[in-house]
């Protein structure tokens, strides 16, 4: 869901802030957002392939 942030601009002085602006801005998404990739693994799968290294590593 794409929720758009609220950016506050201000505009002070060393007495008092003088007038503010509220914008919109556009959902961006984290750039660390990336699509999944199907590997044809269940999940049931791969918390065997962890615990598996767990015993053989850990």
């Amino acid at each position: 869901m794409d929720i758009p942030s609220i950016r506050l601009l201000l505009e002070a002085t060393h007495r008092a802030v003088r007038s503010f602006v509220l914008q919109l801005e556009p959902a961006g998404g984290s750039p660390l957002d990336v699509a999944g990739v199907d590997l044809g693994v269940t999940t049931d799968e791969i918390v065997t392939m962890i615990r598996e290294g767990r015993e053989r590593y850990g």
